[in-house]
């Protein structure tokens, strides 16, 4: 029987079957799991003030009488599944255009619980547990919201990984991208958000694949890759195994590295043949990989990937136009690209432009002319006469940790 309690009443062996309110409210991924130690449940009372148990799964409290049957009593309603994905009144709510640097403190806290949560996600993977995916669903309706506030703020943060967690950490980034991505090309809330879920579990196949290989600090042999090869049809089995998995999920886990020519795995597919949600998923997964530190490789500039991925484009491993609208997505210049300015100062760029993707807002920071740093200035070219000339290479330059320059601190 399901009960709703007040948190002071929680005791160890208890089962809970619902925590109320976003998941950033609490620090439990799940938001069903049983009660084992006395952690647990001081961490419920300082985040909540009720929950609800489920007696039939659990011990029930020591004092019937002073608990409310749920048959009495209104309760939030549960996140409908994947294919309706309605939300509530009071996250629409939380919908409001917000600056870009405001955003960028908003979703740090979003992009540090998910780091937690798909930690755990993963584990549980490798440990063979069925994924269920509507355990997925609070986490994505926090992104997509983020990515409605200020589209740049929540996909800039999540390129910033260590290597170290850059398996589940990249699903995330992925996920944002992939909202942000449908964003532009016109999909309706539900396909953006089933599109934002299937970025957040497109990799969970990597959960099965060798860790010597995974965490390799170093290129693959060509057995080793083709080991890795597998980790698409083995998250699309996971995918089928679990429940609240809807077909785009399904498909983007299974057809991710296709390319449009043909040459990708594991069907090689081309063309038409390949969904709009794997074109997608193919190009947000790329762009994330590129640009994030790895075991054997620092990450690329995010505007010196979006020159390759062009040319990668011509030679038919993206759809173009999906490609394209990546781009106006994410800008020319992505957050924390190096841009040099008609003046021969340098600058990084720190969002996007109101009026024109060629002119983003930036901070100078270097002379080249006097080669000497300068006081940071923040420079919005669309009101400017300065103007970016070419984009640059941090490493060339020696510059370490630029993006201290536009991640707000505090």
């Amino acid at each position: 029987m399901l009960r709703k309690i007040p948190t002071p009443q929680l005791r160890v062996g208890m089962f809970v079957h619902e925590v109320p309110g976003s998941w950033l409210a609490h620090p439990f991924w799940r938001s069903s799991f049983k009660l084992t130690e006395a952690r647990q449940i001081e961490q419920l009372r300082q985040a909540v003030g009720h929950v609800v148990i489920d007696t039939d799964k659990g011990l029930d409290t020591e004092a019937p009488a002073a608990t409310t049957y749920l048959d009495d009593i209104e309760v939030e309603s549960p996140r409908e599944g994947a294919a309706a994905l309605d939300v509530p009144a009071h996250i629409a709510a939380t919908r409001a255009p917000a600056g870009f640097q405001d955003e960028v403190r908003r979703a740090s806290k979003i992009v540090a619980q998910s780091r937690v949560a798909m930690q755990s996600m993963f584990q549980d993977a490798r440990l063979g547990k069925a994924v269920d995916a509507e355990h997925c669903l609070p986490l994505v309706a926090d992104i997509a919201d983020s990515v409605e506030r200020n589209p740049g703020a929540i996909v800039s943060l999540a390129r910033l990984k260590t290597s170290d967690d850059y398996t589940f950490m990249h699903s995330v980034a992925v996920c944002a991208l992939m909202v942000s991505l449908g964003r532009q090309l016109g999909l309706n809330e539900a396909d953006r958000r089933e599109a934002g879920l299937a970025g957040l579990v497109h990799d969970l196949g990597k959960a099965l694949m060798p860790l010597e290989v995974l965490n390799k600090p170093g290129a693959l042999t060509p057995e080793e890759f083709t080991v890795m090869k597998g980790h698409p049809e083995a998250g699309h089995r996971m995918l089928l195994e679990g429940k609240g998995v809807g077909e785009v999920p399904l498909d983007v886990c299974l057809h991710h590295h296709e390319k449009v020519n043909g040459k990708g795995y594991p069907h090689g597919l081309a063309g038409d043949e390949i969904s709009l949600f794997a074109k997608m998923g193919a190009v947000c997964d790329v762009y994330d990989a590129i640009t994030s530190n790895r075991p054997y490789k620092a990450g690329w500039d995010p505007a010196e990937s979006i020159t390759k991925m062009a040319q990668w484009a011509k030679d038919g491993h993206f759809d173009e136009s999906v490609f394209q609208a990546f781009v106006k997505s994410i800008g020319i210049y992505p957050t924390g690209s190096l841009v040099k300015l008609k003046s021969g100062r340098l600058a990084i760029v720190v969002e996007q432009g109101a009026a024109s993707l060629l002119k983003p807002v930036v901070k100078v920071f270097y002379s080249t002319k006097a080669s000497e740093p300068l006081v940071p200035e923040r420079l919005d070219l669309g009101r400017s006469a300065d103007e970016i000339v070419s984009r640059e290479s941090p490493s060339a330059w020696g510059f370490k940790n630029l993006d201290a320059l536009w991640v707000p601190q505090g």
